[in-house]
């Protein structure tokens, strides 16, 4: 029998485009509707055993929260039937269930009640929260003055501290410091171990395929698709860059399509750059003399995506066309970390491979080959186009933080990349009796 058992949810609103619009339709003697109607989740259906963990992953927006919150109780869905059999402790939002007037402790004992446990078995617990929780005397203080860090770490104290059968995690470790988040997923390995079972909804696809025995994948609402991680992950990295066709399934973005647009134009033909994710807040300058009309980065499956495996091979890849003649072009690319870091990159003057001659109206495309050693985690690529007129640079185009790249990755060493360490043990003996 699953513990919990999700049959053909449906969650439907109604919306008004005035506040007021609610009053005069519950008044009114016609019934006359001045609604319409939000379709929150559709037809959503899964089961999950004892000792599973199932990720959830999707957009903003998709019904991910929506669905946790049926399962727990929050919501009523408008169809469908919920059936969990066990106790559920579940961090939905940072801070819920807290009363920000009351100290921590007392926010302790508050919770435990609210999972139905006594005054008295959640004091006998308080050691063990404030333990892990690490947040210090802040415990005795009103959590209204808690920082967002201090109210991950006690509010998921709280929840792997009062031994539920199911644990619900919506987002919220992406609060707490990289120890905090180590010391979480430890505790995540100790509770699959303890055969808990485990809801986990995360935009962090690493921790989804490293973490989860199946994914659950929601899009707008519906459930597009539910079984192994890494296939799911799969179909989600299209939807990411608009490649999900609604009716008819996937659209792949293969290169060989992609590189179809040197042939005469045809509308359905697809560029790279719209394949990729393109950071809407990107900086473009230059004096244009050499334009990239065009770029994507191209995984070992001859995809264009914007999310790569860790020790796979992929290709940055620009078109350009030159405007005017520029002596010795150098071609750039650059990756860096959310701070702005610069983690890694090249050009063609490194590489030995500038051209040498070149004219205005010549066009054409430069693809940089290599192994993606970063660790799991979101990067930023930027791209350029620059010369040197005797010692001075010419900037012609530059892309700055265009692309958004995604690394995903089953485990991760330390540090920014992997060294790739090939471990092996010599000359080990015992002592002998």
């Amino acid at each position: 029998m699953p513990i919990i058992e999700v049959s053909h949810i449906n969650k439907t609103y109604n919306t008004y485009k005035k506040g007021s619009d609610r009053f005069k339709e519950a008044i009114s003697f016609s019934h006359r509707s001045l609604h319409s109607q939000f379709t929150a989740l559709e037809d959503i259906s899964f089961d999950l055993s004892t000792g599973e963990c199932l990720g959830i992953i999707g957009t903003n927006g998709s019904g991910k929260s929506t669905l946790l919150k049926i399962i727990t109780g929050v919501l009523q869905p408008t169809g469908g039937t919920v059936y969990v059999d066990g106790k559920i402790s579940a961090l939905l939002e940072l801070g819920a269930g807290f009363n920000g007037e009351y100290t921590g402790i007392e926010n302790i004992i508050l919770n435990g009640k609210i999972m139905g446990y006594s005054e008295e078995e959640m004091r006998e617990r308080i050691p063990q929260i404030a333990d892990f929780a690490e947040i210090g005397e802040f415990i005795n203080q009103p959590v209204k003055i808690y920082s967002s860090g201090m109210f991950a770490r006690l509010a998921f104290a709280v929840a792997i501290n009062v031994d539920p059968d199911i644990l619900i995690i919506d987002e919220a470790l992406s609060v707490g410091d990289i120890f905090f988040q180590t010391k979480c997923y430890r505790k995540f390995d100790e509770f699959m171990q303890k055969g808990k079972t485990i809801l986990f909804v995360s935009h962090d696809l690493s921790s989804v395929i490293k973490y989860c025995n199946r994914c659950l994948l929601l899009h707008k609402g519906k459930q597009v698709a539910l079984g192994d991680c890494k296939t799911v992950v799969d179909i989600y990295r299209k939807i990411l860059v608009d490649q999900y066709d609604e009716d008819n399934g996937l659209a792949t973005v293969k290169e060989e399509r992609v590189r179809a647009d040197d042939q005469p134009a045809k509308a359905e033909l697809v560029v790279m750059k719209n394949a990729v994710l393109q950071n809407p807040n990107y900086v473009e300058y230059g004096d244009r003399d050499i334009v990239i009309d065009d770029f994507g980065i191209v995984n070992d499956a001859g995809e264009v995506s914007s999310i790569l495996t860790k020790g796979s091979n992929y290709a940055i890849v620009m078109k350009f066309h030159f405007n005017k003649r520029v002596n010795n072009p150098i071609f750039a690319f650059t990756i860096k970390d959310p701070k702005g870091t610069d983690l890694c990159g090249t050009n063609t003057m490194l590489e030995g491979q500038t051209l040498e001659k070149t004219e205005a109206g010549m066009s054409g495309m430069v693809r940089f080959k290599q192994v993606m050693r970063l660790q799991g985690g979101q990067y930023f690529l930027s791209l350029g186009a620059t010369s040197y007129l005797g010692e001075e640079l010419q900037v012609h185009h530059r892309l700055y933080d265009i692309c958004h790249l995604q690394v995903i990755s089953d485990y991760n060493t330390i540090g920014v990349y992997d060294v790739e360490s090939t471990v092996t043990y010599e000359n080990v003996k015992r002592p002998e009796a």
